[in-house]
């Protein structure tokens, strides 16, 4: 991982039981998650005090579509974005600086693949299954 230190992960997801199930996976991956979000007062609370390296950011949270606005504050703060959402088209070309998107459902193999990727800082070249930001 990088800097030989245990990244932070930072979950921003509404739907429950698909967060608890990739918080499991990146904790036996031997990731930290910081927590689990739901909206976006609460991802932007944890991602201030946490100071995640990487997060994981749907789009439709509990508050609406605000996923787009977590990601882009997130990396205005230096954290590495990645969306995961069934819904990919919504996201491209519109938050300068994010990784990728994820597309749902991702199975775990390729969920860690992307954050594994994520952690290194990102190379030139994403792991099957990440689809670029740029429009």
């Amino acid at each position: 991982m990088l800097e030989g230190r245990q990244q932070i992960v930072l979950i921003v997801e509404d739907e429950f039981l698909i967060a608890l199930d990739m918080e499991a996976a990146l904790q036996d991956a031997g990731y930290s998650v910081c927590g689990i979000a739901a909206t976006r007062a609460e991802a932007l609370a944890l991602a201030q005090a946490d100071r995640p390296d990487i997060a994981l950011v749907d789009l439709h949270l509990a508050d609406g579509v605000t996923g787009p606005e977590v990601g882009a504050a997130l990396v205005r703060q230096g954290t590495r974005v990645i969306f995961v959402t069934a819904n990919p088209a919504l996201v491209v070309g519109r938050v300068e600086g994010a990784l990728g998107v994820l597309t749902k459902p991702a199975d775990t193999g390729t969920l860690l693949d992307v954050v594994g990727w994520a952690a290194l800082g990102g190379g030139q070249t994403p792991p099957a299954g990440l689809q670029p930001i740029a429009g």
